[in-house]
């Protein structure tokens, strides 16, 4: 069985339920096994799933036909292996043509990457990780992993330290101390005083910064789109290739407009 601690892959554990009375539990077993095919494993045999999800072989036979029958599984026929089907993006659909900030930032995401010629992206934050909804590419040369729903980190990426600038420090600290805090790269702040301070400090600049820290090559600058009560409702970032910019350059070229993207898209 392939390690699961990949870069970009995590396993979530299934959510405690014992004290929980409304919770299905059949429910949550169907989504633990959809939730375990991710890049790196795009086709899994029956065995595999049930390691991975912790469901015996009779239950995983069960739920696996099921999601088979409602069109989320595909099964290859010559070696019985199962992946996803495009129907599991009809979630993901509903949720981009209905929140209401991800509709309120197109059209400026577009405006600052027309004017930038930079990639520019919206994240929201899910529990202690980043989410990408929105993504405009670069004709520069970037990182083409990341695309719409690819997870990384809040600790060591821009918009996930500019999320977390915005929210009370206590509960910044919580989300630190759910993560598992490691180095992706040399360049990775990891250790959580040191994170501390870097969420001060992208509060008093009101933009966060991160070069090389999860991707080698990739720089980023971010900042957090605010609701009227000052809470942190996603991020808007700009990523460059850090061979084309100094740390100074970056910040004196884009950190304005990130800025003013980000107020501009905050709601009313």
């Amino acid at each position: 069985m392939a390690k699961l601690a990949q870069k970009g892959m995590t396993r979530r554990t299934a959510p405690k339920r014992e004290s929980d009375p409304l919770m299905v539990a059949s429910v949550e077993k169907a989504f633990r096994v959809l939730n375990v095919f991710c890049p790196g494993r795009q086709e899994l045999n029956l065995s595999q799933i049930a390691e991975l999800t912790g469901l015996d072989l009779s239950g995983t036979q069960r739920f696996t036909h099921t999601l088979l029958t409602l069109g989320y599984l595909s099964k290859n026929p010559e070696t019985r292996r199962l992946s996803l089907t495009p129907k599991t993006l009809d979630l993901a659909s509903h949720f981009l043509g209905g929140n209401r900030l991800v509709i309120n930032a197109m059209p400026y995401l577009m405006h600052l990457s027309k004017e930038t010629e930079e990639t520019v992206n919206l994240t929201l934050l899910d529990d202690n990780e980043i989410i990408f909804v929105a993504r405009f590419m670069s004709r520069h040369l970037l990182n083409t992993d990341v695309v719409i729903g690819t997870r990384m980190p809040a600790y060591c990426t821009a918009p996930g330290i500019a999320i977390l600038s915005r929210l009370p420090e206590e509960e910044a600290i919580a989300i630190l101390d759910r993560s598992n805090l490691i180095a992706y790269t040399e360049h990775t702040t990891y250790k959580r005083a040191a994170l501390i301070e870097k969420i001060r400090l992208a509060a008093k600049q009101g933009y966060a910064t991160q070069f090389e820290e999860y991707f080698l090559g990739d720089a980023s600058i971010a900042a957090a789109i605010v609701d009227a009560n000052g809470c942190p409702q996603g991020a808007v970032n700009l990523a460059v290739s850090r061979s084309r910019f100094s740390p100074e350059e970056m910040v004196q070229r884009f950190g304005s407009l990130v800025v003013a993207a980000a107020h501009t898209m905050s709601p009313a």
